[in-house]
C-alpha cells in the first residue's frame, strides 16, 4: 500500500500516519520528496486491513494506492524517482554509464596492480576481483581469501578505483565489508536468504546477480529482502540465464534488463562475460546492453587470459578492453550530441 500525503502535510500529520501504521502491525517506509511525502506500507498482517484503509481519513492523507507487485519496496509504483547508488564516489544509476572491470579471481599482487592501472587508463570506473570463489569442482582454484582482499585494497589506494568482490557466506560479511566498497551476491547465492538478511544490515552497497534459472519476479523479490531489511543501496546485475542453447555459456536476457527497469527503480547493469562465456561476443553484447538502457557493465579482464586460473575464455585482455570501451563510448557520444541538438 502507498500512502500519498498531501502537499504541505505537516511533520505531525506524517508522524501520526507512521505511528498508526506501526500500531497496525505493518512497516512504514518513508520517502520524502521535494514537494510531498510518500509512505510505503508493507507487511504480512491482514488482521487490521480495514483499519489500515481507514487511514484515508487521517489528516494530511491525500490518497492510498495498493501496490500490485509482490515486491513492494523495489517497485517503481512506490518510488517513481530512480535510485542512484553511490559506491566510493561512483554513481550507479546516474547520467553516466558505469564500467566495472577486472579478473574473475585475484591471483597475485602483480596481476591486480597491473590490471587496475590498465583499467584506470582505459576509463573503467570500478575494479572487480574474486577473493572467495564459488567453483563447481572442489579441486579448482578457490581464491586467495584475505590476502586477495588486501591486494584489492592496495589497488584501490593506488588507482582510486572502488572495488567490488563476491561474498559467499554470512561468516565473510564483516571481513569483506572491511576491505571492499561493494559486496557482490553471486548468481548461486541470489536466493540464499540468510545471506541476504545479513547483508541487509550492512552499510555497504550490494550488487545482486540474477540466478541462472531465476525469473524476473524472483530476482526482484531477492532484492526486496535487502531493502526490507534496511539496505536501500542495491544494484541489479543481469548475467545470463540457463536455456537449451549450448554454444554460449548462458543466454543474455536483454528484454529482462528492460523489464527490470520498467518494474523497479533500482539500477540495472549487465555482465556480458558470464552471459556469453566467449570473449569475442563481449564487445557486441556490451553495446547491446547499453542500447537497451543498462546503467552499467561488468566485464572480466585479465593481463593474459590464456593463463587465467578461472574464466580465461570469457576474459578480455587489455587491448580488447580498450577496444570495447571505444565501442561503447562512440554511440553514447552520438546520443549526447543528438540530444543537445
Amino acid at each position: 500500500m502507498i500512502v500519498n500525503m498531501r502537499y504541505g502535510a505537516t511533520d505531525q500529520e506524517i508522524d501520526h500516519v507512521i505511528e498508526r501504521v506501526r500500531e497496525l502491525g505493518y512497516q512504514p517506509h518513508v520517502i520524502r520528496g521535494a514537494e510531498r511525502t510518500i509512505i510505503g506500507v508493507v507487511g504480512k498482517s491482514q488482521a487490521h486491513r480495514s483499519e489500515l484503509e481507514a487511514l484515508r481519513a487521517a489528516p494530511g492523507v491525500e490518497d492510498m494506492i495498493p501496490i500490485a507487485q509482490p515486491f513492494k519496496l523495489v517497485s517503481l509504483e512506490l518510488r517513481r524517482e530512480r535510485t542512484v547508488v553511490n559506491v566510493g564516489g561512483v554513481l550507479i544509476g546516474g547520467d553516466e554509464l558505469v564500467v566495472i572491470a577486472g579478473p574473475c579471481s585475484v591471483e597475485s599482487r602483480e596481476q591486480i596492480l597491473e590490471t587496475a592501472r590498465a583499467l584506470k587508463a582505459a576509463g573503467a570506473h570500478m575494479l572487480r576481483g574474486g577473493a572467495y570463489k564459488p567453483r563447481t569442482s572442489p579441486y579448482e582454484f578457490q581464491g586467495l581469501g584475505l590476502e586477495a582482499l588486501q591486494i584489492l585494497r592496495e589497488a584501490r589506494q593506488e588507482t582510486g578505483l572502488p572495488i567490488v568482490t563476491e561474498i559467499m557466506s554470512t561468516e565473510e560479511v564483516d571481513v569483506v565489508s572491511e576491505h571492499a566498497d561493494m559486496l557482490q551476491v553471486g548468481a548461486r547465492n541470489m536466493q540464499n536468504y540468510p545471506l541476504l538478511r545479513r547483508l541487509a544490515a550492512t552499510p555497504r552497497p550490494i550488487l545482486l546477480k540474477r540466478g541462472p534459472s531465476a525469473t524476473i519476479k524472483e530476482w526482484l523479490l531477492a532484492a526486496e529482502y535487502l531493502l526490507a531489511g534496511g539496505n536501500p543501496n542495491v544494484v541489479l546485475c543481469e548475467r545470463g540465464i540457463k536455456t537449451f542453447e549450448t554454444e554460449t555459456r548462458n543466454t543474455l536476457d536483454l528484454a529482462g534488463v528492460a523489464l527490470a527497469k520498467e518494474l523497479s527503480h533500482l539500477p540495472v547493469i549487465v555482465d556480458p562475460s558470464h552471459a556469453t562465456g566467449r570473449r569475442s561476443l563481449v564487445p557486441a553484447t556490451a553495446r547491446a546492453a547499453v542500447a537497451v538502457g543498462a546503467d552499467g557493465l561488468m566485464v572480466e579482464v585479465h593481463p593474459c587470459p590464456e593463463r587465467a586460473l578461472s574464466d580465461g575464455p570469457q576474459s578480455l585482455d587489455f587491448r580488447g578492453f580498450e577496444e570495447m570501451m571505444r565501442g561503447i563510448k562512440e554511440p553514447l557520444r552520438r546520443a549526447a550530441a543528438a540530444t543537445a541538438r
